[in-house]
């Protein structure tokens, strides 16, 4: 990856030159502002024939400069939990509709590995950022929704496809909430629940309903409206100012020894029956940050 350095001794308004973007790339004036830099951006590239390249402003040692490519590792992980979304969405239209349940989850735990997995090699960048976002929509916004339409959702008709489709927007609306808060919000909290875990549980109460069906058959109706129900509040969850803890900076401190002791139980329950307990660990996560919101609001 080539950066670009600010040359001494030249005018604000010299032009770049055609090779800027080469090994040896030559040095740009320092920019006056953002609408600048984006237009000498787009001017950095010559766009002759057929060609497939990056080119973004990165900020290195303190300064703006130009770079070209893209980090190989975080983003073909990005690229594993697009299609286990996309495959999601192909099996929930097949009927099939477990796996399509278990490629969502894969999507999450490979949406856990590329942010970390950028932070240790170093190597974050805008493309990131914007491609892992674009993932998650399809991931965590469109193939639950998709998944419950076609598990439950279907014989309500309008109903269910506009209670399906409200999970869709505020899924749209969170991720783009987050990509502008981005800097301006406490790390150690989510505004609003993070769209994997929104995911995560309406992916679960399929799982735990195809699991338990026996009972299914005789109350569909009811059924079909607890979905629409659930998949509505889960939506709102997500665009809610409802703060949630990130467990970010969880992994950097020491907890008290006992605390080890629970988390070894809460696995053994939830091995037990696995849909069940993360549908129980995800309903507590959700109300915690309802309850720590509310005692917040009393206690001034």
């Amino acid at each position: 990856m080539t950066n670009v350095q600010p040359p001494t001794g030249q005018p604000n308004n010299a032009p770049l030159s055609d090779g800027l973007l080469q090994d040896n790339a030559a040095t740009q004036p320092p920019f006056v502002d953002e609408h600048e830099f984006n237009i000498r951006l787009a001017d950095n590239d010559s766009y002759d024939g057929l060609t497939f390249e990056v080119i973004e402003a990165e900020v290195a040692e303190g300064k703006r400069v130009v770079s070209r490519g893209v980090y190989l590792a975080p983003n073909l992980i990005t690229t594993l939990s697009l299609l286990s979304g996309f495959y999601s969405i192909l099996a929930s239209t097949q009927g099939e509709f477990y796996k399509a349940s278990l490629a969502i989850f894969l999507s999450a735990i490979l949406d856990g590995a590329d942010g970390r997995v950028a932070r240790m090699l170093n190597a974050q960048s805008p493309f990131g950022e914007q491609y892992d976002s674009l993932a998650d929509m399809l991931a965590f916004g469109v193939a639950p929704a998709i998944l419950i339409y076609s598990f439950a959702l279907q014989p309500l008709g309008r109903i269910g496809l506009g209670c399906a489709f409200v999970f869709t927007a505020c899924g749209a609306f969170r991720l783009a909430r987050f990509n502008v808060q981005v800097g301006t919000v406490d790390k150690k909290y989510f505004v609003g629940l993070a769209s994997p875990l929104a995911a995560i549980l309406v992916t679960s109460a399929v799982m735990v309903a195809i699991d338990h069906n026996q009972w299914i058959g005789q109350y569909d109706t009811l059924v079909m409206f607890l979905f629409a129900a659930w998949v509505v509040i889960c939506g709102l969850l997500m665009v809610s100012n409802v703060k949630y803890y990130s467990f970010k900076e969880f992994d950097k401190k020491k907890v008290p020894f006992v605390v080890l002791i629970i988390g070894v139980l809460v696995m053994s329950i939830v091995l037990y029956d696995i849909p069940v307990g993360i549908l129980a660990i995800g309903i507590i996560y959700a109300l915690s940050g309802i309850v720590t919101t509310l005692k917040a609001k009393a206690w001034r």
